[in-house]
């Protein structure tokens, strides 16, 4: 019997691409597969603060052991901007296309354009608190390229390839992406354990 996980997310992109790459390994479950509704707010200051109010409202909550990320973009030009706040960038209704025009504003005239994808994962298992993290270097593009993806993906380029993550498809994207990497670091303590 596959061991049962809850991912601290309604975000049907994140849990695809996590359950991409865990594979047959675990049981992912969602927030609304607990019948978990709520919107769980995200008040922390840094990646790893959010992740970890999201794990321990479930755990308190409902009990369950669980995991829950927060990602973040953050651009060298823009003194590590946006961050913690990159699904709000342009405001709290989460819009990933007025996010994006946000930064290309911000980033109009400016040559360094080298950014990272961060994402803290954190995990509470038999009472014990854990973080793993992922992140990949690329740069931000001048303008939108590709429909795959979600959130920055259309104009964030990860170093070594000539295509935006919008434009790698998710198969591509599992493998490489901080999501990915962060997920794997996850998985690799879980079989170890």
């Amino acid at each position: 019997m596959k061991q049962k996980l809850v991912f601290a997310t309604n975000n049907a992109h994140k849990l695809e691409e996590v359950k991409a790459v865990v594979g047959d390994s675990f049981e992912i479950l969602s927030l609304k597969d607990i019948g978990c509704t709520e919107d769980i707010e995200e008040t922390g200051k840094t990646l790893e603060e959010n992740a970890l109010i999201k794990v321990k409202y479930v755990k308190d909550k409902y009990g369950y052991d669980c995991f829950g990320d927060d990602t973040g973009l953050e651009v060298e030009a823009l003194n590590g901007a946006p961050g913690v706040y990159s699904a709000r960038y342009a405001g709290d209704g989460h819009d990933a296309k007025a996010n994006m025009k946000k930064l290309l504003e911000e980033l109009s005239g400016i040559e360094n354009r080298r950014a990272c994808f961060r994402t803290v994962i954190a995990l509470i298992l038999d009472g014990q608190e854990h973080y793993f993290e992922g992140r990949i270097d690329g740069e931000i593009l001048t303008e939108e390229h590709g429909t795959a993806g979600f959130g920055y993906d259309p104009v964030f380029r990860p170093v070594g390839y000539i295509h935006t993550f919008a434009e790698l498809g998710l198969d591509v994207k599992n493998k490489i992406s901080h999501r990915a990497l962060a997920v794997k670091a996850l998985c690799k303590y879980l079989t170890e354990k």
